[in-house]
């Protein structure tokens, strides 16, 4: 039944019952209202009202700050049904009113708060005062937690793959806003690819690792054929051309940086290598001499990153992979660190240099890589190195000292082991 058409929230002409709410401090405040709304909007009053000693008063104890809530409350009551919606206008009001609505168990106004919550926009603030609301609330409350609620496997894998897709530009950007979209699919691929406990579930799928490595395919594709052009550019300096490769060049550093998390940084460790002497070809171009300066700090610091795996054992490669690393990028390092020091001397606000923790990685992971060759690809590294003028970085001299004592120690071995099968051919 409804009630609002007949009865008037205080009227007290018409009224049988009178509601007194006292606050904290005592203070009292009459309403009139009505037996038959109460009863059937209520549990709570309707327990009250079927006590023969009832009476007609009943006291209500409150706080300051939930006493226009009740009174709120108490008019909702008063409301048809389909128009307990409308008189919803915030997120607190509808949250404090729920809170009482399920204390003097009003089911009608509890779902419709309910059903409020669960549609509105939340600020950051107000999620987390629902969140911690409703789970004091309990079970009744916990539909309005639907947006937030965890996904399963298949839906996050779904996700996921669409991020990737985006992230990586498979099947095409969308313009206007291809970039700026791009660029929060891939901040959202990191994300999703934190310390969750359903993140290994998801990137050990095979549909998910196949597009990944699509999209690695497609953003080094991109950057390879964006780098190949650029020399064909009457105007090298031109800012278009620059920030296409860098941002290119941006999108496959964004690939170093989460497969590791995917254990398929040895894709990426190959794919950069595939296309390690078109890119040196290209950005040791007399054209770009003077040019371009901040594409080459980038291609150290990705390259420093493939080293470092491939060096530190993350990456596991044949001795010829590795040699071929070393000798593709080592003189190029080698050239390039002096230059942008001399740069950097010249200009002191020239931007563009390498920094002491990425050199220091660097010449870390290359010491590492040569000591791990076989001993004579070792030798024509360090020769190669004892014969350049750029002895000082990377310094090998820590794996010259040990390639020394490995070589003083295997042929000492090999002396006393033919010394061995010597004295074995004299006794028989």
């Amino acid at each position: 039944m409804q009630y609002g058409c007949l009865k008037s929230f205080g009227d007290k002409g018409t009224s049988d019952v009178v509601l007194r709410l006292r606050n904290s401090e005592g203070r009292p405040e009459w309403f009139y209202s009505h037996s038959s709304v109460l009863v059937s909007k209520s549990r709570f009053f309707a327990d009250r009202l079927s006590n023969p000693g009832s009476g007609s008063c009943i006291e209500i104890h409150c706080s300051d700050s939930t006493y226009d809530h009740h009174v709120n409350l108490l008019r909702l009551l008063y409301l048809p049904t389909d128009s307990l919606l409308d008189s919803l206008d915030s997120v607190q009001s509808a949250l404090a009113v729920l809170r009482l609505a399920i204390a003097f168990c009003c089911e009608d106004v509890t779902n419709c708060c309910i059903q409020y919550l669960e549609a509105v926009p939340w600020e950051d603030k107000e999620e987390e005062q629902i969140v911690k609301e409703v789970s004091e609330l309990g079970p009744v409350a916990m539909p309005i937690l639907a947006r937030i609620q965890p996904v399963d496997l298949s839906a996050t894998k779904n996700v996921f793959i669409s991020a990737v897709r985006f992230a990586t530009s498979i099947g095409g950007s969308c313009p206007p806003f291809g970039d700026e979209l791009k660029t929060s699919a891939q901040e959202q691929v990191e994300f999703m690819l934190g310390g969750d406990e359903d993140t290994p579930l998801v990137t050990a799928n095979d549909e998910v690792k196949s597009v990944v490595k699509s999209g690695l395919s497609q953003v080094c594709s991109l950057f390879e054929n964006e780098l190949s052009s650029f020399l064909l550019v009457p105007d090298i300096t031109a800012e278009t051309a620059e920030t296409r490769i860098l941002q290119c060049l941006s999108d496959v550093e964004w690939m170093c940086n989460i497969l590791p998390k995917m254990d398929l940084m040895k894709d990426f460790v190959c794919s950069w290598g595939g296309m390690s002497r078109k890119i040196l070809e290209i950005v040791e171009d007399k054209k770009l001499d003077n040019a371009m300066w901040v594409l080459k700090v980038k291609l150290i610091e990705v390259t420093g990153k493939v080293l470092e795996a491939v060096g530190y054992g993350n990456v596991i490669l044949p001795a010829p992979c590795r040699v071929q690393l070393l000798k593709t990028w080592l003189p190029y390092i080698r050239k390039i660190k002096p230059l942008l020091d001399t740069k950097a001397d010249e200009d002191t606000d020239f931007p563009y240099k390498m920094d002491e923790d990425l050199c220091q990685s660097i010449e870390g992971a290359i010491v590492s890589l040569v000591l791990a060759l076989p001993s004579n690809d070792q030798a024509d590294i360090l020769t190669d190195w004892m014969k350049t003028e750029q002895l000082k970085y990377p310094d090998l001299s820590e794996a010259f000292e040990v390639w020394c004592y490995r070589t003083k120690s295997a042929k000492r071995r090999l002396m006393e082991g033919l010394d061995r099968v010597g004295n074995t051919t004299i006794s028989l």
